[in-house]
């Protein structure tokens, strides 16, 4: 009860309950599916760009935009990935409850969002990772584009300025979106 006051009194629902970062394990595979550890990978989103090795866990700024990765490795070509954000408990909770301002302050903090948390990329391919497809425990399956890497070195590679498919349905850059399954598990069974 006392959670849901400081809710609904002092910021916004996620503000309380999240982080402003996440943590994000980075696997990479070899296109038969043997795990390459090691390789040189990079997140980015409109707030920040990390580094990580490939089988570690990098913290990334939550945010309300999809989160670009690209991995290199040198006997292997880039792999890319992008992960999608999506809004999680806290926002809804602000919507629910009718706190407005609660759902814009974690809206701009990015903790009202949450990307997948365990994606395993493959080499020389270009995935998108959505996060309402995780299931608890394993790795979020990933959805091959057909668009092959770029043919930048790791380098020149900028995963929040190298370009990606759009999904079905995404937002533009700066815009958060909400769907029907992100909202499912909050109602209540229909009868």
């Amino acid at each position: 009860m006392a959670l849901l006051v400081a809710c609904l009194t002092m910021t916004g629902c996620a503000t309380v309950l999240n982080e402003t970062t996440q943590p994000v394990k980075v696997e990479t595979l070899t296109a038969t599916g043997e795990v390459v550890t090691g390789a040189d990978c990079k997140l980015g989103n409109e707030y920040e760009s990390v580094k990580v090795r490939s089988g570690n866990t990098a913290d990334v700024r939550r945010s309300g935009t999809d989160l670009d990765i690209v991995c290199s490795h040198p006997d292997n070509p880039d792999a890319k990935a992008r992960a999608v954000s999506r809004a999680n408990s806290g926002m809804f909770g602000n919507i629910i409850l009718g706190g407005a301002v609660g759902a814009i302050i974690d809206h701009s903090k990015g903790t009202a969002y949450t990307y997948p948390t365990w994606v395993q990329l493959v080499f020389g391919k270009t995935l998108i990772f959505d996060r309402k497809d995780e299931k608890d425990g394993q790795p979020v399956a990933g959805t091959d584009t057909g668009a092959p890497p770029s043919t930048t070195t790791s380098k020149d590679a900028n995963p929040s300025q190298s370009p990606m498919p759009a999904t079905a349905g995404s937002a533009k850059p700066g815009e958060s979106r909400v769907t029907i399954d992100d909202l499912r598990g909050l109602l209540p069974p229909q009868k």
